[in-house]
């Protein structure tokens, strides 16, 4: 099991749970502001995902036409499910968020001068 799918099985439950708008807004005085770092940060997690699953699978492309090659992989239909179980990148996002494991900063130049 990968680094990153060990870390995110280990740090979110695969239910959605309510969240209090509350929590998400004192991170940064602006719900807004929240749920743009979540969302910036959920996107980071869904790259990272995308990159991992796509060097498992090429491991098992096949570069010929051959009807031989062409056939159900049972590791293959393995590793897509397990990714499938994997919770949604903004439910991790949103679960590191409230735990303080994002690091983000805020832009202090005003954009409206």
């Amino acid at each position: 099991m990968s680094k990153l799918r060990r870390h995110l099985s280990s740090n979110t439950s695969s239910s959605v749970e309510p969240k209090k708008l509350s929590d998400l807004k004192e991170k940064t005085g602006n719900l807004y502001e929240s749920i743009a770092v979540i969302a910036k940060r959920a996107n980071q997690i869904n790259i990272s995902i995308r990159e991992e699953l796509h060097n498992k699978l090429e491991e098992f492309a096949s570069h010929t036409d051959s009807l031989e090659e062409i056939h159900e992989n049972k590791e293959q239909i393995e590793i897509s499910k397990a990714y499938e179980r994997m919770p949604n990148a903004s439910l991790l996002a949103t679960t590191e968020f409230l735990e303080d494991k994002v690091y983000f900063r805020k832009n202090e130049e005003n954009l409206f001068s």
